[in-house]
């Protein structure tokens, strides 16, 4: 892989490149090639591309065999034509979301999210829409939107998710109780059988099916003989199936037949395309859908009724159905801590009564806001009498007769307003991303997490799983879609012991025979897979499974299309991604704190895989990689790529050292330290610390490179070009001297070098006397002049001064503290952050404790120092500094220092927060300052922009750093705004690259002190 760049044409317009891996030892070269002539697709049978495609979000792993990300059915086709011929195993894939390791086998894999991923055709008046098999149902559903319409399986991942593996699981979601599964809206498929025969299946009459059955001979083509078997099963199993299948609408285990027999009894007619649905790829790839649509509802109301336990809200679950709600979901006292202990959530669950166990989360859909809230006032009548409404509505006559359960309900919130509504939401399907963020050996593995029982059945299902934890001293939480009956539950479970794998398989086991006996699905949601494909002959019985074999061996003879699956051999115990076999050993002791269980280790073995990280490309803000959307979903680039290839270098699954060059260039050089995994991904994994650690141990071993040294001391560089400008400044402006440049140092000679003033900000301090006397002042600051606005910017720190001043804060710019360490920091030289972080610590912390506050305008500095610093420090020194220093804008708004600041402007700013503030949740300061001081604010939701410190300059990471910066252009075209503000230095850079700007951005302090009296 490489981001070279071609001189001859625009640097920013591919960064992607072809990644070929330089470790690529392909392990089948002939395959390779031969593939390679057919596609016109990427094929890659590397050792690197392999890896990020053992692993989907499951408890397994497998090496395939190699990849293909196809362009079309063409290439799919010649594909399964080429494999069929050698006899080799394919597996169709999307998202690699799933839970039960379907998404992983020793096969070909087909990566359809990477190209497949168009809207064909949108047809409103039908009810109808075509697309690839790649597009997320978030995309889907955004090109849906307009025409008043949605695909209506939402499962809670379905900005990640894909429409081929929705189909392939049969998914459905949260409001399964208003609409079907996968299956129901599948009407018709484009499919690529085993044999690589393109064909369709649609609606087809009964008679004409069993007609077309009547002569079909083993000689004959695939398809005919799959229409002569689904025939046969129409004729032969109708009973059978109706008989052993459960009476639900939330299974998916084993093939689709309870479906066909449905279709053909309630509508004379069949359709073999919807045999796809939950066939997890085992039947046949396909390549294009038609779906069937919903309206979007015109109106929801939502009320969180609280329990004193899981039992009473489980009890309550049927009673709750009588009132026709679109969901109901549950979340027990294990979620409800874990959320109290999040500042996101812990507002909310602290306004829940004491002694709350667990929740129901129950949302009605309506067509007006009165008729929502009539909803929920008559659920109140019924299950919580005592409660008087927030609407004030009585209850609909007859709506508060007993319907002969005992009312569980302890009290509710109701939500009538679209944000209330989705706080109460984002609470519930935080439930998977707290219960992933463990970081010790024992995690919530998903292996029996989705069974299905009625929902009459719950109360004493749960008390028998609870009973069944018990004996295994063990325990899991409850959480998702109670309505339907559909539980996940996730056992706390350790298997890197041996033990811990038997206790898994025994679990497994005693769930599928309560959920037998309870009339229920091993799988109401996630499939079988590796997990599960067990229990469907104990589930469906002898004579069902054996006919599952049939239609597999009609539509796959050889048994290629991801093998072991539905009805296969697959053992649970077996390709586990943790055994009791697995060993870590990253080569070397880290040397950063690591404040979590197993330290350094469970931060490299926290991704789950679940593709939080994988968003749909216009996905912006909360998307964790800013060079993944930039490479056009390049695994490697996200979150969970790199993650997983950092464990599995270091549990020896890699040839490579992860401190080897190759390793560093391959997997983390694209890492542009900006922390968004650290806010977004659901599991909390900190890559760009990961980074660090590993860069350090790599200059421990080969030395730090020149350039480096350069960049990570910066105070140096930048004071010597103040002390020398104006020289300087005409020296790096001199013809040749970008090419020099590039050619000695590496930097990128489309960069403009930063313009050196002469007088630095500290001077110009110097010269002034505090405008606010220290005994008249509330608060003392202690600006940090950084070495950006020290010796190149000095007006926006003269802003910070007059802003603060203006506020009546007695202020001093620092003399001593210039370098926060950032530099250092940020090229995984450690021993010289720590030093330069000892030193300010020393100086800062007898400031702090004398009643000094510490500001400083340069946000990447400020996170250096309030959380960085204790990576690399302990004690209650680094303790106070990093507790007591702040960036100028949160500073001003968090002690209200902006009133009386007004402009009369009528200008409209566009405000790009640095990606380091929005990391530790502090983007939003500026934009309230601006608005209190009068401005017209709209804040972008972006991420990195893309510079990164340093990484933009160098000549390598150009175009890289100019395609993640495009993406904020873009974003920056769309807003109407007068002027651009950005508090970073790097960001404010790279925005003076975008073609046609003109002039560097100001910070955003700069407009504050421009509307003080006499400000400019």
């Amino acid at each position: 892989m490489s981001d070279a760049r071609d001189p001859g044409t625009d640097p920013a317009a591919d960064p992607r490149s072809e990644y070929e891996y330089t470790s690529d030892e392909v392990e089948r070269p002939g395959l390779l090639a031969d593939l390679r002539r057919r596609v016109d697709g990427e094929v890659r049978f590397d050792t690197y591309t392999r890896n990020l495609y053992a692993t989907d979000a499951s408890a397994y792993q497998q090496l395939p065999v190699g990849v293909v990300a196809p362009v079309s059915t063409a290439d799919v086709q010649a594909v399964m034509e080429y494999c069929a011929a050698e006899g080799i195993p394919v597996l169709p894939r999307g998202g690699g979301t799933s839970l039960a390791g379907q998404a992983v086998n020793e096969a070909v894999v087909l990566d359809f999210k990477k190209r497949m991923h168009a809207v064909v055709d949108v047809d409103p008046d039908a009810g109808l829409a075509r697309a690839q098999p790649g597009i997320t149902l978030a995309q889907l559903n955004q090109t849906l939107e307009p025409h008043g319409l949605k695909y209506a399986p939402d499962p809670a991942w379905g900005d990640k998710s894909v429409l081929g593996g929705c189909i392939g699981n049969n998914s459905t979601g949260a409001h399964s109780l208003k609409y079907q599964k996968a299956d129901g809206y599948l009407e018709e498929v484009e499919v690529v059988l085993a044999d690589g025969t393109v064909t369709r299946f649609g609606w087809m009459d009964v008679e004409e099916l069993h007609d077309r059955a009547a002569d079909v001979t083993d000689d004959d083509p695939i398809e005919e003989q799959i229409y002569a078997e689904v025939s046969s099963i129409l004729r032969e199993e109708s009973e059978e199936i109706e008989r052993q299948y459960p009476d639900l609408t939330r299974n998916v285990s084993g093939y689709n037949l309870d479906k066909l027999v449905e279709d053909a009894r309630e509508r004379g007619e069949v359709n073999v395309g919807r045999l796809m649905a939950g066939s997890e790829g085992t039947l046949g790839i396909v390549t294009e859908a038609e779906v069937s649509l919903e309206p979007i509802p015109a109106e929801k109301s939502v009320v969180l009724l609280t329990y004193d336990d899981v039992l009473d809200a489980m009890r309550d679950v049927a009673p709750i159905l009588e009132h026709d709600p679109a969901a109901v979901e549950v979340m027990d006292d294990v979620l409800l801590d874990l959320a109290r202990e999040t500042a996101e959530f812990s507002e909310l669950v602290e306004t829940l009564p004491e002694g709350t166990d667990s929740t129901l989360l129950v949302e009605f859909y309506a067509d007006s806001p009165e008729a929502g809230q009539q909803k929920v006032a008559d659920l109140l009548a019924d299950r919580l009498p005592s409660a008087t409404p927030e609407s004030g509505l009585a209850p609909t006559e007859g709506a508060a007769e007993r319907s002969g359960a005992d009312v569980h309900a302890v009290d509710a919130l109701e939500a009538y307003d679209e944000t209330r509504q989705e706080k109460f939401w984002k609470m519930r399907k935080a439930g998977l991303p707290i219960l992933l963020s463990r970081t010790g050996d024992d995690k919530h593995w998903p292996f029996v997490e989705d069974t299905a029982v009625p929902a009459e059945n719950l109360p004493e299902y749960v008390a028998d799983i609870q009973e069944l934890f018990d004996e295994h001293d063990t325990f899991a939480s409850y959480y998702a879609h109670a309505g339907p009956g559909v539980l996940h539950i996730r056992p706390l479970l350790n298997l890197k012991d041996e033990d811990g794998v038997e206790t898994m398989l025994s679990i497994s086991e005693s769930i599928t025979d309560l959920v037998i006996e309870y009339g229920g699905s091993v799988s109401g949601e996630h499939g079988d897979g590796r997990a599960r494909t067990r229990w469907n002959r104990k589930l469906y019985g002898d004579r069902l499974w054996e006919r599952f074999q049939r239609l597999k061996d009609t539509f796959d003879p050889q048994g290629l299309l991801n093998p072991g699956n539905v009805c296969g051999d697959h053992d649970p115990a077996d390709h586990l991604r943790y055994d009791a076999d697995y060993e870590f050993d990253a080569g070397f002791e880290p040397d950063l704190h690591w404040d979590n269980e197993n330290g350094f280790q469970g931060m490299v073995e926290l991704c789950h895989g679940c593709g939080g990280c994988t968003g749909h490309q216009e996905t912006t803000g909360d998307i964790m990689c800013p060079t993944y959307r930039a490479t056009e979903q390049e695994e490697i680039t996200s979150t969970r790529g790199r993650a997983n290839m950092l464990r599995r270098a270091m549990s020896g699954e890699l040839p490579e050292d992860p401190t080897s060059e190759e390793f560093m260039t391959e997997v983390l050089d694209l890492c542009i330290g900006c922390k968004g995994c650290k806010r977004n991904c659901p599991s909390g994994v900190d890559l760009a610390k990961l980074k660090t650690e590993v860069a350090h141990e790599q200059h421990d071993r080969e030395g730090i490179p020149l350039r480096d040294r350069l960049f990570a001391n910066v105070e140096t560089l930048y004071s010597l070009g103040s002390t020398f400008a104006p020289l300087s400044n005409w020296a790096t402006s001199l013809p040749g001297s970008d090419l020099l440049m590039e050619k000695a140092l590496g930097i990128a000679r489309e960069r403009d070098l930063p313009e050196f003033k002469r007088r630095s900000f500290q001077s110009w301090a110097a010269d002034r006397s505090p405008q606010v006397p220290a005994d008249l002042a509330d608060r003392k600051v202690l600006v940090l002049a950084d070495p950006y606005t020290n010796y190149t910017q000095p007006e926006v720190g003269k802003a910070a001064v007059h802003a603060l001043e203006a506020a009546g804060v007695h202020v001093e710019v620092s003399t001593t503290v210039t370098d926060s360490g950032r530099p250092a920091h940020s090229k995984g030289m450690i021993d010289h952050a720590r030093e330069t972080a000892r030193e300010n610590v020393a100086a800062l912390a007898p400031r702090i404790e004398d009643g000094w506050d510490v500001v400083s305008v340069e946000p990447s500095d400020a996170t250096m120092y309030r959380s960085d610093y204790l990576d690399l420090l302990s004690g209650p020194a680094v303790e106070t500094v990093a507790a007591n220093t702040y960036d100028v804008m949160e500073y001003l708004d968090r002690f209200d220092l902006v009133d009386g600041v007004e402009t009369d402007s009528a200008e409209r700013l566009a405000y790009h927060g640095h990606c380091h503030q929005t990391a530790i949740k502090r983007d939003h300061h500026a934009v309230s300052v601006l608005e209190t001081a009068g401005y017209d604010v709209e804040e972008v939701d972006s991420t990195c922009c893309g510079m990164a410190g340093s990484f933009g300059y160098e000549a390598e990471h150009y175009s890289m750093s100019m395609a993640v910066g495009e993406m904020l252009f873009e974003q920056l075209r769309d807003v109407e705004a007068d002027a651009v503000v950005a508090p970073g230095t790097s960001c404010r850079s790279q925005l003076l690259a975008e073609e046609g700007r003109d002039g560097k951005p100001p910070h955003p302090i700069q407009k504050v002190a421009a509307a003080l009296p006499g400000g400019n």
